[in-house]
């Protein structure tokens, strides 16, 4: 065998984030125009490593992306175990991808992702408990990403 056939077998180690140390992504950190991948494939690789601490890969945030993109969360997450890096994700997502959203659909997706906030009764008493817990005194906590945005700092040792 020559060593490029080699080195095709060999599964190659991932860089991945620890999460028990420090937060992933904000949700607001694009990747091809999309808001949540980064993070998503942070909280992905630190899982396959055993790093994720308390952050949950495919968790609910995680499916807004997967359903607007149409990907398999589990496919994704063999693709990351791979190695792949933010770039190759990124093709393979464009490549394989049920739903092709041209990039103009994506900033408006991620615009109001961005902007979303709790649309029922338990979840914006969900979301005003955080708020409440992590920063009552900070008036510009309005959304979902700005709530994680916050936990995230606080939960690692900032003070908001």
């Amino acid at each position: 065998m020559c060593p490029v056939e080699e080195n095709k077998n060999k599964i190659m180690p991932i860089s991945a984030p620890d999460l028990t140390q420090r937060p992933p992504r904000s949700p607001r950190v694009r990747l091809g125009g999309y808001v949540i991948l980064p993070r998503m494939l942070d909280k992905g690789r630190a899982t396959i490593v055993g790093k994720n601490g308390e952050f949950h890969y495919n968790c609910p945030l995680d499916q807004h992306f997967v359903k607007f993109a149409g990907i398999d969360p589990k496919k994704l997450k063999a693709q990351l175990a791979a190695g792949k890096s933010d770039w190759e994700i990124l093709k393979w997502i464009e490549k394989t991808a049920k739903n092709k959203h041209c990039p103009v659909t994506i900033a408006a997706w991620s615009a109001y992702q961005d902007t979303r906030v709790p649309t029922d009764v338990e979840s914006r008493e969900f979301m005003n408990g955080y708020h409440k817990k992590l920063a009552p005194h900070r008036e510009d906590v309005a959304n979902w990403f700005d709530v994680l945005d916050i936990d995230d700092f606080v939960t690692f040792g900032g003070k908001a």
